[in-house]
């Protein structure tokens, strides 16, 4: 690792650190109802939409009622969806020349489920599978509604920790309206412009057809890809326009192009964490929640990094130099893209997999043991280093809580957390949340390993790389990422079913447990500060909290690790 690599490292984290609070700021004064520069333009649309779908803004529901309409809109955004792509073959725009990858009902019901949850897994290439309709219309449609969906559930559970003595959360048509109309619409269609200006393609173009240098015809697909590119970044949903995603020239094209992709990811997540504190009257705690995300998210960086960096033992046991130098990359450089190196390739591996944003730039199937176990890992832990847009903040909240319990228990208090008592009932909710993952995706993993259906998809890997692949594939679709290792062929009836079953396990499941918590919190009365309460924004909850993080991840998962990535990284020396 050389001065540049750690120069590129620090720019993307000043920038992102540098809009924390602008950022923050401004989703503060979008979600509290306060004075926005957005709001003459905006406003209008707004009370046009409460008309037509006959929402009263000044109705807040409950932690149940939120819920409910959290539920309903993301299962009828999937059956939608779904409609649409069982019917994208009669439309008038179909083209089946260029279309090579059948849509079958049970791809079709993956990808409306993926792409309605945030997940946006994908089983398929979509340049041979999806028509520009399916792609615009569906898929663009669904990243905006996500997003939304899961930044107002964010903001809800927000609202449970900063309120006391009430019964409302808000309304969620209105935290959804807003989220799309005043963060992810203007966004999107800023970091839509800057891609088409580096070179990302925006049009409704036939595919072209090129000769190559070897005198052979290639095809190459057009659309509106910068659409798409823009708003599954920003939206934390990932979901590539190509099979390749961001690894595809047409989708990221310079190194320009893949800061911005991966500063979209994380930007809002991050910013959540000022809003957290405003909202809370406590900014103090959101600036320690991101200086934990950050320690966490440079350690994870370190580590992808370093790993690639130094490469196979066994390759250059043969006498490969893979050395870093001025002519030559070094390291393993194996599924990277040139122009991104193994640095940049590194850098969206670990903010991809903690953003929940699918949106890989290299093959993460050809990593190093190591360097691949630490997306693994991200996953795992919940995806609380930023983390997806809404769903990022309520993750790390959790930990907090499970780590103000064990510290109240060692130091003989009870337990409570910006001045509202974590009780039992509280406590039940946490540890529901906590567990949900691993009884979700251990025994999917299981399940695949032991059937024949699920061992069919191991078309390149046997072993434990072969294992990891599916262990990846269940946890990908539980934390809503939607990457995964391109080994396993997962577009067959029993991957397409499990995955879609995991997604919304992870999205419904997860999302409700948090409103639950937020509905208990909100009831509570506020405690004022003094000098017996537990401090949770130093640095000795810091280390408890890190500690913890660690240890609810190690009790859940390392047997799991310990069967794939571990053990591979051991047969190597």
């Amino acid at each position: 690792m050389n001065p540049y690599h750690l120069i590129q490292y620090g720019v993307f984290l000043v920038v992102l650190l540098l809009c924390v609070k602008p950022v923050g700021i401004y989703l503060y004064r979008v979600f509290e109802g306060k004075p926005t520069a957005l709001d003459f333009l905006l406003r209008p649309v707004e009370r046009l939409l409460y008309r037509l779908l006959r929402v009263n803004p000044a109705n807040e529901m409950t932690w149940r009622d939120y819920t409910l309409a959290f539920i309903v809109f993301t299962l009828c955004a999937a059956g939608w969806l779904f409609a649409l792509l069982m019917v994208q073959s009669l439309l008038p725009e179909h083209n089946p020349a260029l279309l090579t990858t059948p849509m079958t009902p049970d791809l079709a019901l993956n990808t409306a489920i993926s792409f309605s949850t945030g997940t946006t897994w994908q089983a398929y290439g979509g340049e041979t599978t999806l028509t520009y309709l399916s792609q615009a219309l569906g898929l663009v449609s669904q990243n905006f509604f996500a997003g939304g969906a899961g930044l107002a559930v964010g903001i809800a559970f927000i609202r449970g920790l900063a309120r006391e003595q009430g019964t409302t959360l808000g309304n969620f048509w209105v935290d959804l309206t807003r989220a799309i109309l005043w963060v992810l619409l203007p966004l999107s269609v800023l970091v839509a412009l800057l891609l088409v200006w580096q070179g990302v393609p925006l049009n409704l173009n036939p595919y072209t057809q090129a000769a190559t240098v070897q005198g052979e015809t290639q095809t190459l697909p057009q659309g509106p890809i910068a659409a798409l590119e823009s708003i599954k970044n920003l939206g934390t949903n990932g979901g590539g326009y190509f099979n390749t995603n961001a690894a595809h020239p047409y989708e990221n094209p310079t190194p320009l192009t893949n800061m911005i992709e991966l500063w979209s990811i994380v930007v809002l997540p991050a910013a959540l964490t000022y809003t957290f504190g405003r909202m809370i009257g406590r900014t103090s705690q959101g600036w320690f929640l991101l200086a934990v995300m950050t320690l966490l998210f440079v350690v994870g960086l370190g580590i992808t990094g370093l790993a690639e960096q130094q490469g196979n033992p066994r390759i250059t046991a043969l006498g490969v130099d893979s050395t870093l130098s001025t002519a030559q990359p070094g390291g393993n450089m194996e599924g990277k893209e040139v122009r991104f190196g193994i640095h940049g390739s590194a850098l969206a591996a670990v903010t991809t997999s903690n953003g929940a944003t699918g949106s890989y730039n290299s093959m993460h199937d050809s990593y190093t043991p190591l360097g691949g176990m630490v997306p693994l890992v991200n996953m795992l832990l919940g995806e609380l280093i930023y983390g997806g847009v809404g769903t990022g903040i309520y993750s790390m909240v959790m930990l907090v809580l499970i780590s103000v319990f064990i510290s109240g228990l060692m130091i003989g208090r009870s337990p409570e957390y910006l001045g509202k008592p974590v009780s039992v009932d509280e406590i039940k909710l946490v540890g529901l949340y906590l567990i949900l993952s691993a009884a979700v995706i251990l025994p999917l993993t299981a399940l695949a390993v032991l059937l024949p259906a699920g061992r069919a998809g191991l078309v390149t890997n046997q072993g434990a790389h072969g294992f990891t692949e599916i262990f990846y594939a269940y946890t990908s679709s539980f934390a809503n990422n939607g990457q995964n290792f391109a080994g396993l062929n997962a577009n067959s009836v029993f991957y397409n079913l499990t995955t879609a079953l995991a997604m919304l396990a992870g999205r419904i499941g997860l999302a409700t447990l948090a409103l639950a918590l937020a509905g208990l919190f909100v009831q509570q009365r506020c405690r004022p500060p003094s000098s017996g309460m537990l401090p949770t924004d130093g640095f000795t909850f810091g280390v408890v909290l890190i500690a913890v993080i660690f240890i609810v991840g190690a009790l859940s998962f390392f047997p799991a690790l310990a069967l794939g990535p571990l053990v591979e990284q051991l047969r190597l020396y």
